[in-house]
């Protein structure tokens, strides 16, 4: 039984007038606080707070602004409870969406306290030339910058994110010893899968199921998520036949085919849902053009009675071949065309005694691209621009991974003297070859990974 709600007060010893005025008063107060009770149940106008511990999506990092907001997209669920959002509601934040792209490859380096997620240490598969802090590496400031694209933020790689997306998925990563670097940073990643997690099988690390001879090309296997990763060496992506060592000494000049495709990555990347293929610096080198079974020239062959065509001759024939086979091939999966890599070398080249000494990555506008790498990205967004719109009569999904310019402000990123053990451990002025290609691990390539993994989950 609710029992009746009573008001115990003594009254002032008021005059009549001001009785009535009183009695007046509390009517009013009374007939208030009966309105108020009666809606506070109704739920209809009081305004209700989220819980301060209510879980929360983070937004695609296309949107901007930085800061993590509800995606409308997915349903929030507090306790077990699950709620609806409205569809209209859904319909304007996909359209906000849609309009508020972040350009990831846009924007500057900026200082990471933190460090990188894994150590060179933690991570089985450096290589001895990008293992620069094993190697003797004394300063250690280029691994304290993360990219930031403007507009928004880039979220650090999370591999146990990644890898639930990615079950029962592969990836190839198709191309020379940069797109190697790439695939051992994506590696290098995931096996500092978090551990805070106490489930067995999200405790994989993947391993080694493949490698040809020259341990050049490899395959790895994340079990627990029937994952595939994959490597398939192919400097030129062409036919080429290499008389180069492993140190790169070379016994006879490159023969380039310029109209046949390389059979080691063609004949097996419809297998893989996700493709990462990039050109580079590889047509830089000597080498002997074919087109038809026929010599049609070369690049840089003095005394050979050959027609010097430049290498941005062969530039353009074997990147335009590739995404012509990409496009009409009818691959299912999506195929992200990488732009090449800028070198860093000063006061030289690779061959003739450059360096690459600074600590710390440049500023926008401290630096311009070399007109060579200028020429080899000039070339890649023309033949990618021209390969979209077949791509899209074809239903084949083809994105560009313009990591250029972002790797261009970044000197401070590689092996330079320390590709070798201990360089300077027996004379500290010695004289030995710097690598200014490619990157130290840790280091700066860890976050084109950072991007790579917003655009597959774009996807």
């Amino acid at each position: 039984m609710v029992k009746e709600m009573r008001l115990d007060w003594t009254p002032w010893p008021l005059h009549k007038q001001s009785c009535t005025c009183a009695k007046f008063f509390v009517c009013i107060l009374l007939i208030g606080f009966s309105f108020r009770l009666l809606f506070s149940h109704a739920g209809g106008f009081l305004p209700v707070s989220e819980p301060a511990n209510a879980p929360r999506e983070e937004l695609p990092v296309d949107v901007k602004g930085g800061k993590s907001q509800t995606d409308s997209s997915s349903p929030e669920k507090s306790d077990g409870v699950q709620t609806s959002v409205p569809e209209m509601a859904l319909d304007v934040e996909d359209e906000v969406s849609r309009k508020e792209k972040c350009d990831l490859f846009t924007g500057e380096w900026i200082p990471n306290p933190s460090g990188p997620v894994y150590t060179n240490e933690s991570c089985l598969v450096i290589e001895g030339h990008q293992n620069c802090l094993k190697n003797g590496r004394p300063d250690t400031g280029y691994l304290y910058w993360r990219w930031k694209p403007l507009g928004c933020d880039l979220p650090v790689f999370d591999p146990e994110r990644f890898l639930d997306a990615m079950r029962n998925k592969s990836w190839a990563f198709i191309g020379d010893s940069i797109s190697r670097n790439h695939i051992q940073s994506l590696v290098c990643l995931l096996s500092k899968l978090t551990k805070v997690t106490h489930l067995a099988q999200q405790e994989d690390k993947g391993t080694e199921i493949y490698h040809d001879a020259e341990y050049r090309s490899k395959k790895w296997r994340f079990s627990s998520y029937n994952f595939t990763l994959a490597i398939i060496w192919s400097p030129f992506l062409v036919k080429a036949e290499i008389f180069e060592d492993m140190n790169g000494v070379s016994s006879k000049d490159i023969q380039l085919h310029l109209d046949t495709l390389d059979r080691k990555w063609t004949a097996e990347f419809m297998n893989f849902d996700y493709i990462v293929i990039a050109g580079g610096k590889w047509y830089l080198k000597t080498a002997v053009y074919w087109e038809n079974g026929t010599i049609v020239g070369c690049h840089y062959c003095p005394g050979k009675n050959l027609t010097e065509r430049g290498f941005d001759y062969a530039y353009r024939k074997g990147i335009g071949l590739v995404l012509n086979h990409l496009t009409k091939s009818g691959h299912k999966g999506t195929v992200l065309f990488r732009t090449s890599t800028p070198d860093h070398f000063e006061n030289g080249e690779w061959w003739s005694g450059g360096t690459c000494n600074r600590t710390s990555p440049f500023k926008e506008g401290e630096v311009t691209i070399r007109d060579v790498d200028q020429v080899m990205r000039s070339i890649e967004l023309e033949e990618f621009n021209r390969a979209v719109a077949a791509a899209s009569a074809k239903s084949v999904r083809l994105k560009l991974l313009d990591t250029t310019h972002l790797s261009l402000l970044r000197p401070d990123g590689h092996p330079g003297p320390y590709r070798t053990f201990q360089p300077f451990a027996k004379d500290k002025n010695a004289k030995v070859q710097n690598d200014c290609l490619h990157w130290c691990l840790p280091g700066p390539i860890d976050s084109w990974n950072d991007i790579l993994m917003q655009m597959a989950l774009r996807e």
